[in-house]
Formats: C-alpha cells, sequence, structure tokens
C-alpha cells in the first residue's frame, strides 16, 4: 500500500506554505494498470500483483476538518497503515489500533488516544491538546500547551513548543498488548520523561512533568455512551495500564536503589509484572525500566563479577531490567526472588553499598545501546 499525505496544509516554512501530493495521487501511481507491450491489439493486459490488491480509500486514514466530534478508528481498522489528523476543533479522537506513523497537525482543543506507532509521532501547530500515546519517536513542533501521557521508545522531542507537559503512559483496552506487539516497541522501554529541546529559551522551561497524581481520565476522558468506542473496554487506571507506571526523571524518594533483572524466558513479561506488584505493595517505587539485548562483552562489562553465570542466558533472546527504590529496598527484592522466581533466572543487587553501581552500570549501558 502506498504512503498517504494530507490534502492541505496551513504550516509554513521560511514563509512559504507547504504542499504535499495528494492522496488519490499516490493511490493512482501505486495502483494503475500496466499497459501491454507490442502492437497486438488482441494481446490481455499483464496482470501484477498490486492490481488484484483491494482499493484503498485514502479518507480511511485520516481525519480532517472535523469540530466537536467523537471520531476515531476501532481496532482493526488501521493494521499498521499510516494516518493523518488535521484540521480538527475541540474533538474526541480514539485511534485504537496500531499504526506505522501518524502526522497531527493544526489541531485546536482536542483529546486525542493515539495506538501504538510502530515509527514516529509529529504534532504540528496545535494547540491545548492532551493525550495518550505510544510510538517509536515522538515529536512536536510549533505546538502549545500539550499534556501528554507518554511511552516513547526513543528520547520525546519537543521543537519551538511552549507549555509542554509530561506523564508516564496509563492505558488499557483488550487488543492493545497485540497492537504494541505488532508495533514492535516493548512495555519496558519508555523514556516518557527524559525530554530534549531543541530550541530551548534561556531562562525559560519550555516543559514540565506532570503531578505524580496526574491521571489520564482528568485529562483524556473514555468515549461516552452514544459513541461506537463504548462497545471497546478501555480502562485509564493505574492498575490496568499495559505499560507500568514508572517514576522517570523526578526525585528519587531514597539513596537506595535495586537492579532486578530477568533473563529471557516465557513468562518473563508476567514475572516482570509480579514483581512490580509485589515492590509497590511494600512501599517501593518503580524508577525506570529496559529491555535490551545482551552479548557476551557486555555482561562482563555490565554485571562484571557476575558474569561468568550469566553468560549462558542471554543467547535465550533480550533481559529486562528495572530498577526500584525505597529504603531495604535490597534485601526486599532478595526476598521476593526467593519466595516467588526461585525457579526462574535473575540477577539482584547484592547489598546496598554495591546496588547504586548496578543501577548505574546497567542502565546506561542500556541507553547507549538504544542510542539515547
Amino acid at each position: 500500500m502506498g504512503c498517504f499525505y494530507s490534502k492541505k496544509s496551513r504550516r509554513k516554512a521560511h514563509g512559504k506554505e507547504e504542499r504535499t501530493p495528494t492522496a488519490t495521487t499516490v493511490e493512482t501511481a501505486a495502483t494503475g494498470n500496466a499497459l501491454p507491450l507490442g502492437n497486438n491489439a488482441e494481446e490481455a493486459p499483464k496482470l501484477y500483483s498490486w492490481d488484484k490488491r483491494d482499493k484503498v480509500d485514502p479518507k480511511d486514514y485520516m481525519l480532517t476538518g472535523l469540530k466537536d466530534a467523537t471520531v476515531g478508528r476501532l481496532p482493526g481498522k488501521l493494521n499498521g497503515q499510516q494516518f493523518i489528523i488535521q484540521e480538527c476543533e475541540n474533538c474526541n479522537i480514539y485511534i485504537l489500533d496500531h499504526a506505522a506513523t501518524i502526522t497531527i497537525d493544526d489541531c485546536v482543543n482536542c483529546r486525542i488516544v493515539l495506538g501504538p506507532v510502530k515509527g514516529s509521532v509529529f504534532f504540528r501547530d496545535c494547540k491545548d491538546i492532551k493525550c495518550v500515546v505510544a510510538c517509536q519517536q515522538f515529536r512536536t513542533r510549533d505546538c502549545k500547551k500539550m499534556d501528554v501521557f507518554l511511552c516513547c521508545a526513543t528520547q520525546p522531542i519537543i521543537e519551538s513548543s511552549t507549555g509542554m507537559k509530561f506523564g508516564c503512559f496509563q492505558y488499557y483496552y483488550p487488543e492493545l498488548a497485540f497492537h504494541f506487539k505488532d508495533a514492535g516497541l516493548s512495555i519496558f522501554n519508555n523514556n516518557w520523561s527524559n525530554i530534549h529541546d531543541f530550541t530551548p529559551v534561556s531562562g525559560e522551561n519550555n516543559w514540565s512533568l506532570l503531578s505524580e497524581t496526574a491521571a489520564v481520565e482528568d485529562h483524556v476522558p473514555a468515549p461516552g455512551a452514544e459513541s461506537e468506542f463504548v462497545s471497546v473496554r478501555i480502562f485509564t487506571d493505574v492498575a490496568h495500564s499495559i505499560v507500568p507506571l514508572t517514576k522517570g526523571g523526578r526525585r528519587k524518594d531514597s539513596e537506595e536503589s535495586c537492579l532486578f533483572v530477568f533473563f529471557a524466558g516465557d513468562y518473563t513479561a508476567a514475572n516482570a509484572r509480579k514483581l512490580i506488584d509485589e515492590a509497590i505493595g511494600k512501599g517501593f517505587v518503580l524508577i525506570q525500566t529496559k529491555e535490551v539485548a545482551m552479548r557476551p562483552e557486555d555482561i562482563k562489562r555490565v554485571f562484571q563479577n557476575n558474569a561468568e553465570d550469566l553468560i549462558e542466558w542471554i543467547t535465550k533472546g533480550p533481559v529486562t531490567a528495572l530498577e526500584l527504590n525505597g529504603d531495604g529496598v535490597v534485601e526486599a527484592c532478595k526476598s521476593i526472588a526467593s519466595d516467588l522466581f526461585r525457579g526462574t533466572k535473575v540477577f539482584v543487587s547484592e547489598n546496598k553499598n554495591t546496588s547504586s553501581r548496578d543501577v548505574d552500570n546497567f542502565f546506561n549501558f542500556a541507553d547507549m545501546q538504544m542510542g539515547l
């Protein structure tokens, strides 16, 4: 299927209006029938694979010029294609499917939910937006006043944008876990608070973090009973969220942190969630998580004296690591590992005197691997 572009845009670059090819033009180029070769008038036209594909209506992959509406796409409607939202005002928009890329242009006073996006989510010339977003790359340009509950695999970037506030992704609908997988995203790779401001202003701060008590439902309400989206079971509370709630770049409550690492297995994600629930139930805080592949030389550099016992386990797949924080967290995690994960290969910081080094070694390595 060909790429889709917006039919029009008011955006300007260096004082000149940008214009992009229309979706109809792209579709015609991608699906036009080939002419037969030679001069034989009775020779049947050749059929190519693209001639046999279902015809695509570009309108299915864009929302444009809407006002005071509740709109979007139900699960299974996009299936990894590109999507465009532009020139919408005072709308509730729910894209409950995975996509290749999504661009949002010239929108005002909208509440937006975007299912997992394999590539980039790009907001341009938007104002007063509240949204829930999961993506590989997140960018804004020329935007004002946005509240974003974000899961982003790489470092989010803002440019010429002000009044930006960020919180950790909190959302659930039944197909969401499958959509994360289809989009190639890990629920454990979330850099929601590690914002890069491409155009900082001296003495000013263009972005900040939302309150730790900020709730999605207070910013982006669930669909009303009169909309078609009411048929989808949506939860916005922390307990149901697919992505673990992390403290991110906020100040830690304790000087003691613990590194807890699961090596690849059939139940790695479930075990990580079990650990998080157990640790939070004991009053500890989840700071950050990462899922990353490791090589033998990486194991030696990160785990040092414990490397020999761990090298064989990295051949089974990526490792999942968590940083937990709080007074007494190291001993508590060792006890949890012994009680709940006795038959599972894990690494837990040995003592609180070396645990900070364990955390720094692993997450510095993971950040370098992911190009952050």
